[in-house]
């Protein structure tokens, strides 16, 4: 990206331009800059992705009943305990059906996990074993659990979850910990889709009802692009109408798993960090995967992992078309349906949260590796160190002090301004009057001449103008 070169005229004078007069009611929400929801206009300034670090393998498939295609993963965090859930199948054509097994695994860090021996079903001639969830036809490929965020849902339902493919339709099953599971009703709650991936719901606070979003295809049958379908509930059991999602002006693409959930600290933003499938786009030689022992059916395909957001209803933002996570070095990490991130980011950290990829797939190797994160650092406000600023659309929100995310250089600065909604200064609250923000920190109160105070300034309507040099802003709050 070229940086326009601004002067401190052009700075004096931006305040009082005319802008588009669209008003957000931000409430104390937080807000992470993964679209211009909030960005009226950018100047020398602009939204990045950052790239997770790869942390290596956590978890490896590696029981008789888990095996080379292990996958579909979702990770929970439970007050202090971190829970994982995924599909063991050693065999690969037997989807769908009662080879499958849904696995658990648990954690206290979410970096060293364990599987712990749950002697619930008999596998392979044991009860010794880690699973959750068998002789469950169809409910097993892709057994997708949540932890209830509805204030109403029952104590023994606290965590829920879908199962089935397009064959079956989608199965409710409910459980008080996670670990034992009933069906909800011997029927399936929701028949419209194709279903063949992760089919993932949770309860949007937001929205104040159960989404779920599916796989679909663009054409008839499996025929066009994999893509993703949603649908809403009131009580889990009665779904709606399903509706095609839209992806902006972007290009289709396989979009194999969508893992869309809400992001824990700002749930109104829908995160999806999922599987892109690149069919036909071959890496491996015949010797090369035969010395990896991919099995012959998965290596003349490739995948890596994208990121997208939404914020309700059936758009998706596509901001960044680029991978998030490219496939590692390595050969084996260039075959089909590897490097498909698991279900959820959750924090590991005081400053850090981890997401995770299934790796390895088709392989003896096949694996979870651990990505890690600063805490809201999908996205940026970015600054180069000839500096910029950001203006935000009108708003209003309740809290007495602004909070930020944010890092600087030695070199760097960032400053606020809080403006009428027509762009003027507010005084007391003007550029002049900010403290200049040196440093690196995950909350920070902002002042303006010692004052941190915004009480008087509650429930207006304003704007925010963000001046910045060699520096990064995660996410803004406004907070008591």
């Amino acid at each position: 990206m070229k940086y326009k070169v601004i002067s401190i005229a052009l700075f004096l004078i931006l305040p009082h331009c005319i802008f588009g007069q669209t008003q957000i009611a931000l409430g104390n929400k937080r807000e992470i800059f993964v679209d211009n929801y909030l960005i009226e206009k950018l100047d020398g300034l602009e939204i990045v992705k950052h790239t997770p670090i790869d942390e290596g393998p956590v978890l490896f498939f590696d029981r008789p009943w888990e095996g080379s295609f292990s996958t579909y993963t979702t990770i929970i965090k439970d007050g202090n305990v971190f829970k994982a859930f995924y599909r063991g199948i050693t065999d690969a054509g037997k989807d769908g059906t009662r080879a499958e097994v849904t696995c658990y695994a648990e954690s206290k860090d979410g970096i060293n996990w364990v599987k712990p021996n749950l002697k619930l079903f008999e596998v392979n001639g044991t009860l010794d074993n880690n699973v959750i969830l068998a002789n469950a036809e169809h409910v097993t490929h892709n057994f997708s659990p949540f932890l209830d965020a509805n204030p109403d849902t029952k104590t023994n339902q606290q965590y829920k979850a879908l199962g089935g493919t397009g064959k079956s339709g989608l199965f409710a099953y409910t459980s008080p910990d996670g670990i034992h599971w009933e069906k909800l009703q011997e029927k399936p709650v929701f028949t419209r889709g194709m279903l063949d991936s992760q089919n993932v719901a949770f309860w949007s606070e937001s929205e104040e009802k159960y989404v779920c979003y599916f796989r679909t295809w663009t054409g008839e049958g499996e025929s066009g692009y994999r893509s993703v379908g949603r649908t809403t509930s009131s009580d889990f059991i009665n779904w709606t109408a399903p509706v095609q999602m839209n992806f902006g002006d972007t290009p289709l693409e396989h979009l194999y798993t969508q893992q869309t959930s809400p992001y824990y600290r700002a749930s109104h933003i829908y995160i999806a960090i999922g599987g892109r499938f690149m069919p036909g786009r071959q890496v491996l030689t015949e010797k090369q995967a035969k010395q990896f022992e991919v099995d012959p059916k998965y290596y003349k395909d490739c995948s890596d992992a994208f990121f997208m957001t939404s914020r309700g209803g059936n758009a998706y933002d596509r901001t960044f078309m680029e991978a998030f996570i490219r496939p590692g070095i390595g050969l084996g990490n260039w075959v089909s349906r590897s490097n498909y991130p698991a279900l959820n980011v959750v924090q590991t950290g005081p400053g850090e949260m981890s997401l995770y990829v299934n790796q390895d797939y088709a392989q003896p190797s096949a694996k979870l590796n651990r990505y890690t994160l600063r805490i809201d650092g999908f996205t940026s406000i970015a600054a180069p160190y000839k500096g910029g600023q950001l203006v935000t659309k009108p708003f209003t929100f309740t809290g007495s002090e602004l909070e930020i995310n944010y890092s600087t250089s030695a070199a760097g600065e960032i400053k606020f301004e809080i403006q009428d909604e027509n762009g003027t200064p507010i005084p007391g609250y003007t550029l002049e009057d900010s403290q200049t923000v040196i440093g690196n920190e995950i909350a920070k109160i902002v002042e303006w001449n010692g004052n941190k105070n915004l009480d008087t300034l509650m429930s207006k309507t304003v704007r925010l103008r963000i001046y910045m040099r060699d520096a990064d802003l995660y996410s803004i709050k406004f907070t008591n």
